[in-house]
């Protein structure tokens, strides 16, 4: 039956991802601008005050919106399973909330500025989950209570989870990264295929063994970039203005992502205040503008936008030999031909660096109700009915590793002259820790303000790219600095009380201020 229901996901029976732009970090699916009520969500100022009476049963409000999971089909089997949790348990009520992705993030604030926030947020990632930093509920001492035993995951994506606040997630949707290969661009080049295990070497064309790395990459990428008439990127007759193959792309990675497949790091220093760039982090950014502009094995954002190399689906057009990407990514590569595979991803100074996407729920912890929260959690990521539901629906590769199985059954079937799934798996070994979508203040100017550098080195040639790379230090620091003073466990501001005013005196006008800046109206015009 999981077969049966994993394969549905792998084949596309939901709207698993919406296609991403180059500079952006994907969303997992593209929320509809009106979702179906599945149950209204509380008024904010409606706080519980009272504890339930014994014997009636705890209500546990599930919130979904940051994320996944506000398609109707979704809704569906979301709403599906929280019949069958009710059910089953007869102290808990599960309430399901479904709010459109776009108003999601300003009613969660709203609810938790209020007091009155839900219980469960999810599915939502690490970029989701950081405009509330700080407001997660350490799982540690309910695990322990409980007796939970988190050795049912892979150790380094509990480790994922694990912040200056404590466990504040568990493993549940998984997306690890891989090389995506095109087999005959290498066969026509003369070339071995990447290697198909992690500690392999890579085989040079005169026999030499070689580390799998990002020079290596680099190399073979100008031998699989090709002109028009037949030249590669590494003889001197190849012309750069007339290419029909790249050998490389990062599809759709926003440059701290580029940069964590050379090491994990992080933007912000431990004071959680000061801008830094990590030196793995500039040594990626050169290597990625150095691809475009000097070496000519990487197309820039005007190439990859047109029709011709995908329209911003660069591997997807089949004229791109390599791209770095994650597992999501298989839902959108119908274009690229049947003879692509997966392999390692390279090193960096001697050690591999990955990267993994990935999805799970959470526990607000200003809860009233942590045990009972908990329970829905615990369910939701590993009940064998509930979980596979939820992870067909949501196209997501299960953390479990005894679903996994399935899954990529179900993918070989959709995809069945891809050889190596196993690499995948093997991916999840190397999660960014900390994450390349990391907590940082100001998180999303700072996330938009990278993006823009990011922009900047796929379209313009002849920077002073150090210069650059420090301005946006520099830059980060302003950004980081209009935060007031925010630390992470502040990250989202609680309201301050206005000094009570006096009451006008009989026959004054009473002043109502009307406020306008959350959304439209700052417009002259309006």
């Amino acid at each position: 039956m999981l077969a049966a229901v994993l394969a549905l996901a792998a084949c596309g029976g939901g709207k698993a991802t919406e296609v991403p732009k180059p500079t952006e970090a994907p969303q997992a699916t593209e929320a509809p601008t009106e979702a179906p009520k599945a149950t209204e969500a509380p008024k904010a100022t409606e706080a519980p005050t009272e504890q339930p009476a014994e014997g009636e049963k705890v209500q546990i409000r599930w919130f979904v919106g940051l994320g996944t999971g506000t398609d109707p089909e979704q809704q569906e089997v979301q709403q599906q399973v929280v019949e069958q949790f009710n059910k089953t348990h007869d102290n808990i009520e599960l309430i399901l909330e479904v709010v459109p992705y776009d108003s999601a993030r300003d009613t969660l604030s709203t609810e938790i500025a209020s007091g009155n926030g839900p219980d469960i947020i999810g599915p939502v990632g690490i970029g989701g989950s950081n405009a509330f930093y700080g407001q997660w509920l350490d799982l540690t001492p309910l695990i322990e209570k409980t007796g939970f035993d988190t050795s049912i995951f892979n150790e380094e994506l509990v480790k994922f989870y694990q912040t200056e606040e404590g466990q504040v997630g568990l493993p549940f949707a998984v997306f690890p990264a891989a090389v995506f290969y095109q087999k005959e661009m290498f066969d026509e080049a003369g070339l071995n295929y990447p290697p198909q295990k992690y500690g392999e070497k890579y085989v040079m064309p005169d026999g030499s063994e070689v580390e799998w790395n990002w020079d290596t990459i680099r190399e073979i990428g100008k031998i699989l970039t090709v002109d028009a008439d037949g030249n590669d990127a590494s003889m001197a007759e190849f012309d750069p203005e007339h290419v029909v193959q790249y050998g490389y792309y990062p599809q759709w990675q926003h440059p701290n992502h580029m940069a964590a497949f050379f090491k994990a790091g992080s933007l912000v220093a431990e004071d959680g205040k000061t801008a830094q760039i990590p030196e793995a982090w500039r040594a990626a950014w050169h290597w990625y503008y150095d691809g475009i502009w000097k070496d000519k094995f990487i197309p820039s954002d005007p190439v990859v936008a047109s029709p011709e190399f995908g329209a911003g689906n660069a591997f997807n057009s089949g004229k791109v030999a390599m791209a770095i990407t994650h597992m999501w990514y298989t839902c959108c590569i119908t274009d690229a031909g049947e003879h692509w595979d997966l392999a390692a991803l390279p090193a960096y100074e001697g050690e591999v660096h990955g990267r993994v996407d990935a999805d799970t729920f959470r526990i607000w912890k200003g809860t009233q109700h942590p045990d009972e929260a908990f329970e829905v959690l615990t369910y939701l990521l590993t009940d064998e009915d509930a979980a596979p539901k939820l992870l067909t629906v949501y196209g997501a590769m299960p953390a479990l590793p005894q679903w996994q199985e399935a899954f990529f059954q179900a993918k070989a079937e959709q995809y069945p002259w891809v050889e190596n799934w196993d690499i995948m798996k093997a991916g999840l070994n190397y999660p960014d820790i900390p994450s390349a979508e990391g907590w940082m203040p100001n998180w999303n100017e700072a996330w938009d303000r990278v993006g823009a550098f990011g922009s900047l080195m796929a379209n313009e040639s002849g920077l002073d790219l150090d210069k650059e790379i420090d301005k946006l230090r520099e830059d980060l620091q302003v950004i980081f600095d209009k935060a007031s003073g925010q630390t992470p466990a502040a990250a989202t501001p609680e309201p301050t009380e206005e000094p009570a005013a006096e009451a006008p005196a009989t026959g004054e006008k009473v002043q109502i201020r009307w406020f306008v800046g959350l959304g439209t109206g700052t417009d002259p015009e309006q």
